[in-house]
């Protein structure tokens, strides 16, 4: 039991994660209503992409501007899969041709793409959200890392293939639905997902899945290969004269970290009920890069709590402040960068924690001397 313990962090870590846990299925749930709640499901899908960046970008190194490429490829998959459903022959009789999405009928497509296929299938639709965004980060990762790309370098590729897959997504409408996304998703295998009662299972769907990627984030971090990271972000060039192969360490976490980002997006397409090219491009992913910082880039508990407060911000200041809500997030970002470098985890680490340790020593020191009187007075 030991030796699992530390395989994921230890005890403290552990008990960090079950307070996470008990926060978000416990406590959450039983104080806030649908909607609020619904909006913290929101939340956590860009949390998948936070602890992904942590592992990629806080212990690797390696600062990508594009993860929302792999949100949106998991969140498209899901999305094709729902919408197929949606669109039977019997819920699309009205159109010209029945049987596909509407989007594709408008745009006077006459049969289903083949690419849409396997997508009938929610089995293959998950093998697929698993191993795309594996394999587009491999090629990506292969195409950079073995030439030694890396850096502000490999931030500028990444940005730019963000905006790429947003210029591609959007000038094929008739088979992505272009600008508007792929929307009207309704059931999943039958079940309708907009009822209320739904909601509530796709939000706790959803903490389990992050609670899962950051047990496995943490277990990673624990091994030997953690310890390896570590070392390629400080000291690359002796890594590489150790002997390993420092471009299939970098191409392993950030494909990890992009299958991450891309169960995010399908959760994101199955609790909102749609998807569009605007979480893929430059401005997302930017977002997603705050949010790792805020939380702490070299903590995958502290991302969790970065995504959660950076949207709830977000969403308040959009409410009070339409014209300057992106101003304030500007200065947040900038503020906790300059003040806090290590985010919020920085701040529990450098001021709660020890606070906290110190009274439990005190209590703890209380309790040893009230047992050494009761033992005085016993032998008297």
């Amino acid at each position: 039991m030991e030796k699992w313990i530390a395989a994921f962090g230890g005890r403290q870590r552990l008990l960090q994660l079950l307070a996470l846990a008990v926060l978000l299925m416990v406590i959450l749930p039983l104080t806030l209503d649908i909607f609020r709640l619904n909006l913290v499901g929101k939340y956590l899908t860009y949390a998948f992409v936070a602890v992904g960046l942590v592992l990629c970008w806080g212990y690797g190194g390696i600062l990508s501007l594009g993860q929302g490429v792999f949100f949106g490829i998991g969140g498209y998959c899901m999305a094709m899969f729902l919408k197929l459903e949606a669109s039977s022959p019997e819920n699309t009789a009205i159109q010209s041709t029945p049987g596909i999405p509407d989007f594709m009928d408008w745009n006077q497509i006459t049969e289903l793409p083949l690419g849409w296929m396997p997508f009938h299938s929610l089995t293959l639709t998950v093998l697929l959200i698993l191993t795309v965004p594996a394999l587009v980060a491999f090629l990506i990762g292969a195409a950079m890392f073995k030439r030694r790309v890396g850096g502000v370098y490999f931030a500028i590729i990444t940005q730019a293939i963000a905006s790429i897959a947003t210029i591609l997504i959007i000038g094929q409408q008739g088979y992505t639905g272009g600008i508007n996304g792929i929307t009207d998703l309704r059931t999943m295998l039958g079940w309708d997902i907009r009822p209320d009662s739904a909601k509530y299972l796709l939000y706790f769907l959803c903490c389990i899945l992050l609670i899962a990627c950051l047990l496995v984030g943490q277990f990673v971090l624990n091994s030997r290969y953690g310890k390896l990271l570590i070392a390629m972000r400080d000291q690359e060039d002796r890594v590489r004269f150790s002997g390993y192969d420092v471009a299939n360490i970098k191409i392993f976490v950030f494909a990890l970290a992009g299958v991450f980002s891309a169960l995010g997006g399908a959760m994101f397409a199955l609790q909102v009920g749609f998807m569009s090219p605007s979480f893929v491009g430059t401005v997302a992913s930017i977002e997603m890069v705050i949010f790792c910082a805020v939380g702490g880039r070299l903590s995958l508990i502290g991302a969790v709590y970065g995504a959660l407060l950076v949207n709830l911000a977000k969403t308040l200041l959009s409410e009070s402040f339409p014209q300057l809500w992106i101003v304030f997030m500007g200065a947040l970002f900038i503020g906790v960068v300059l003040l806090f470098p290590q985010g919020l985890a920085g701040i529990y680490e450098d001021y709660i924690r020890p606070q906290v340790a110190k009274l439990f020593a005190r209590k703890r020191g209380a309790a040893t001397e009230e047992d050494k009187s009761v033992a005085q007075e016993a032998r008297s």
